[in-house]
């Protein structure tokens, strides 16, 4: 065994850390509808890396994930990350998801994505307060609170109020504007992972 993996064999964390690494790039290529071969191809790899990659396996050099990272359009991520300003990590999934716990997780995963949207083009803050305007113009006068406090997150640039866990969190962002920042293809992409992690809670389920 190469000696990076038995490193990361006594190191859980940053084992499972590359292990989330890998099955988002899996599920972001999926997502996209590129094949594996073809996504070797771009890359410059052969189909065996490439499958290291998506498994997660310290094998692969960072300058592989990167460019994996770079032909699927993720590259920015690393870039915040170098930079500094990545402070918005995905919250994992919990362990059983009914119908509320779905739709909960649904936004908070389109908030985590629409909150990097926000960090990467600053510019999309004005679009979401134009969205905001509008809706507080028919809004229904006991959801004023709500759309207040989005202005204030939006004006002081909180983001992490944006993805705040908890029943404030689920509050805020039944009113929120963020997720029309996200592309059709993107709020697809989510909804079907989240189908996918519900049907797969229902299936491991206790009798």
């Amino acid at each position: 065994m190469p000696l990076t993996d038995i490193a990361l064999e006594t190191r859980p964390l940053e084992r499972q850390l590359l292990a989330q690494l890998g099955a988002r790039l899996k599920f972001a290529r999926e997502t996209r509808g590129i094949s594996a071969v073809e996504l070797a191809r771009r890359v410059g790899v052969s189909r065996t890396t490439l499958q290291a990659v998506e498994g997660g396996r310290p094998s692969p050099s960072m300058g592989t994930y990167i460019a994996v990272m770079s032909a699927l359009g993720l590259v920015a991520d690393v870039a915040l990350l170098a930079t500094g300003e990545s402070d918005t990590v995905e919250p994992s999934a919990p362990k059983h998801l009914d119908r509320h716990g779905a739709q909960d997780y649904q936004s908070l995963l389109m908030h985590v994505e629409a909150v990097r949207l926000l960090k990467q083009n600053p510019r999309l803050v004005e679009r979401a307060i134009a969205t905001l305007n509008r809706w507080q113009e028919t809004a229904d006068p006991r959801s004023h609170e709500l759309l207040d406090a989005w202005r204030r997150i939006l004006d002081k640039r909180e983001w992490r109020l944006a993805v705040a866990p908890g029943e404030r969190g689920n509050q805020l962002r039944q009113a929120s504007p963020l997720a029309t920042l996200l592309s059709n293809e993107k709020r697809l992409g989510i909804i079907r992972r989240v189908k996918s992690l519900k049907q797969g809670t229902h299936a491991t389920a206790p009798a």
